[in-house]
């Protein structure tokens, strides 16, 4: 301590006798945690979780969706009613304790349908976000990467793809494989993963230039690696996003080529062939119309409100 005190007084150029003796004294515990500034490590995932629980609407819509989920499971398996049970002796009965949403023209069991249309529906929006999120993200990552000719000649189908109207796929594949769930499918995903790649080819073009990304060629990884484990994953957050809207938009367009007789065909139920079903009957039963119609609102609504969250969870910039 003594030799440390006289270093000092040659630097302030004092004599080592007229240092305060309370500048080498040793500090009481709370002086020592006075600027102690604590926080806890994160990972990115658990940042943006921890973002998302502060939505309070995204975080609702996240608890009614899984709600729904487990409802369209579970339901029909353990109700006592079929979706295609029919009961010509409760043909438009009201709600009741034996009937939570009635009953239709044919007297089934309209509580049963809806949940086993939600099977079909969130079934048909999941996997069609799913692949448009595939095909969308290694197109438009091929093309953003490589670029020059290839690029051109990529997004020139692109384009030819998106001018043309998404009703006369749909009228074609119907036509070819008949109205099943593989059809609504192929006729969803066939241009709707055009605008995921084209977002994932503009985020590529501007990450490919930066330093990690050249840092990364130069030490020998493969164009494929580079891609994949350095330029997408740092897109992820948009293309999550923009997967989480894909979602509704998938499920309403199943509702609405349901509603128009060219979707799903009978006797199976979703929320569209249910809504098509009690078109006729609107002025009399209007609540059979209500109940599928909500029912595609409600999911609508929920699962933009939990992409709008993980839009400001992902995304610094946007808290």
């Amino acid at each position: 301590m003594k030799d440390y005190m006289e270093k000092c007084a040659s630097v302030l150029s004092i004599p080592a006798e007229q240092i305060p003796d309370e500048w080498f004294s040793k500090l009481s515990d709370d002086e020592k945690d006075s600027e102690f500034v604590a926080m806890q490590s994160k990972t990115y995932l658990q940042d943006a979780w921890g973002q998302f629980r502060k939505n309070k609407l995204a975080l609702v819509s996240l608890v009614f969706i899984l709600i729904m989920i487990l409802a369209a499971i579970f339901v029909p398996i353990f109700s006592p009613y079929t979706y295609d049970g029919q009961d010509m002796m409760a043909r438009n009965a009201p709600s009741s304790l034996q009937h939570l949403f009635g009953t239709d023209k044919f007297g089934r069991d309209i509580f049963v349908r809806v949940m086993y249309g939600a099977r079909i529906s969130l079934a048909v929006g999941f996997a069609a976000a799913f692949l448009n999120l595939l095909i969308g993200v290694i197109y438009g990552g091929i093309c953003g990467y490589i670029g020059g000719r290839l690029d051109m000649l990529l997004m020139r189908l692109v384009d030819i793809l998106y001018s043309v109207p998404t009703l006369l796929y749909v009228i074609l594949i119907m036509l070819i494989f008949g109205s099943n769930i593989f059809s609504v499918l192929l006729a969803i995903c066939i241009s709707s993963w055009v605008g995921m790649a084209r977002q994932v080819r503009a985020q590529v073009l501007s990450l490919k230039e930066q330093e990690f990304a050249q840092a990364a060629f130069v030490i020998g990884a493969s164009r494929p690696r580079i891609l994949f484990r350095h330029l997408i994953i740092n897109c992820m957050g948009p293309i999550i996003v923009n997967t989480t809207l894909m979602v509704p938009d998938a499920i309403f367009t199943e509702a609405f080529l349901a509603f128009v007789g060219i979707g799903i065909s009978i006797p199976m139920a979703s929320w569209g062939t249910m809504a098509n079903d009690a078109r006729a009957l609107i002025m009399l039963y209007p609540m059979q119309m209500v109940w599928p119609v909500m029912a595609i609102s409600l999911t609508m609504l929920s699962l933009h409100f939990i992409g709008d969250g993980l839009g400001e969870a992902l995304d610094p910039r946007k808290r």
